[in-house]
């Protein structure tokens, strides 16, 4: 009676081949894949590296809009008082013309009246208009 052989490389050399072809192949693998992992861990430690980056320079545009919102408002609140004291400055100037024209008509004597130009009873109206800024900090978040 005749045995049959055992598959594998238990004895014939026509198998044993092919075990080791397939170790082989299992290694490449393993290693192909070991660095497929490593690819992709590098890959994701850059983006997380990135989006820290974006965050950061997020924060330090976040703080430059919000100080240059703050010397808007320090500026507008200045403005603000600038025309009043332009039109109370205004207002004296008129009663002191009135003043002078009743002198002048009672003295009989000609006196040189100040003009007051038009852009200075009219502050807000400048050759060149400024556009005030209608922005937000809290618009340039996501």
């Amino acid at each position: 009676m005749q045995q049959q052989a055992s598959s594998g490389s238990d004895g014939d050399p026509r198998y044993a081949g092919i075990d080791e072809r397939k170790r082989k192949r299992m290694l490449s693998n393993r290693e192909s894949a070991k660095r497929s992992r490593m690819r992709k861990q590098k890959h994701l430690d850059d983006m997380l590296g990135e989006a820290t980056q974006f965050k950061n320079a997020n924060s330090q545009i976040m703080q430059r809009i919000n100080a240059t919102t703050q010397l808007y408002v320090e500026a507008a609140s200045e403005n603000n008082i600038l025309r009043a004291q332009v039109m109370e400055l205004t207002d004296r100037l008129r009663s002191l013309n009135e003043v002078l024209l009743i002198a002048e008509e009672v003295s009989g004597l000609a006196m040189d009246i100040p003009f007051i130009p038009d852009t200075l009873l009219e502050p807000w109206q400048l050759p060149c208009p400024v556009q005030p800024v209608m922005a937000s900090p809290n618009m340039f978040q996501y």
